[in-house]
């Protein structure tokens, strides 16, 4: 058998190990169950060892075949980008996309770019996750996932393509029954309207040029939506940290007002984050459209 038919049955192989599927695989290859069945059967015999265990519910590694699927599922992928990267330079990149992000990163900032980015490559199709939890990129097969705040896996690549600032914003309402904080330390008198992963570690560093305060602030409401964070700080219930961008309209309207305004929040870096360094094409040119208009939000 020549390397390339070998690297054709490690291909077949690596999706039906993603896939736990013999129907799901052949579809996403385009090949006959059958004919999947067969040659899977085929490569287990070249080599002497059973690499699934099939029922007729599902088929399942074994643990020779997970060895074997954790030594090959990198070489086919790479195999395969490094193919499409030569095809890149010829053509318009194209192929499927998959994009997980925090959901007020995507519906308020990113979002509002994809026609833009789509209309320029017409050739690449999304699948597009918005959730407020990490996503395994392996595991759920994330070409780019672009995450607010650091990162720290030591695993992934991570590049930085803009930053979030934030404000402390209220409505008038609410400012009129409690009072205008005037300095950081007033707002622990306040209702706050906070992001944590738990009310003991709410807490706001104010930035006012050289000087730095941290406050730790209470409330009613801790949330993980921003987009929810403003409805409640404009209809009253406290004092929310929000981005410029997304307090925007509502300060116009006249539904919310700076507090502190002099005070800043410091800004958060936004991440494209990758599992490799090689990575498909529409993956490239995604990662540096959005670096291009994602500067400061």
């Amino acid at each position: 058998m020549n390397d390339l038919s070998v690297l054709h049955h490690l291909a077949l192989f690596v999706e039906v190990a993603r896939t736990g599927s013999f129907s799901l695989a052949s579809r996403s290859l385009g090949v006959p169950p059958a004919t999947l069945s067969r040659r899977i059967a085929a490569m287990e015999r070249r080599i002497g060892v059973r690499l699934f265990d099939r029922t007729t519910r599902r088929v399942a590694l074994t643990d020779a075949g997970r060895r074997h699927f954790e030594r090959c599922e990198h070489l086919v992928d790479e195999a395969r980008l490094a193919q499409e990267a030569i095809r890149a330079t010829a053509e318009r990149p194209s192929g499927h996309l998959r994009v997980s992000m925090p959901v007020d990163l995507g519906v308020h900032f990113i979002g509002p770019l994809l026609p833009e980015f789509a209309r320029s490559y017409p050739g690449i199709t999304f699948d597009l996750d918005l959730s407020s939890r990490h996503t395994d990129l392996a595991g759920d097969r994330i070409d780019v996932a672009i995450r607010l705040g650091t990162v720290t896996e030591e695993r992934l690549i991570a590049r930085r393509i803009g930053w979030v600032d934030q404000g402390l914003f209220a409505s008038p309402a609410y400012l009129d029954l409690r009072g205008r904080p005037s300095q950081p330390a007033d707002l622990v008198e306040h209702d706050c309207i906070f992001v944590a992963r738990a009310r003991r570690d709410a807490r706001w560093r104010l930035v006012r040029g050289t000087d730095a305060m941290e406050v730790t602030v209470s409330g009613r409401f801790m949330v993980n939506n921003h987009g929810l964070m403003r409805l409640l700080a404009e209809r009253g219930s406290g004092i929310a940290a929000l981005a410029p961008a997304l307090a925007r309209e509502p300060v116009s309207a006249g539904r919310l007002t700076p507090v502190l305004p002099e005070w800043t929040v410091p800004r958060l870096p936004v991440h494209a984050v990758m599992g490799s360094r090689l990575q498909p094409a529409c993956a490239r040119v995604f990662v540096e459209f959005l670096a291009t208009r994602l500067p400061l939000l």
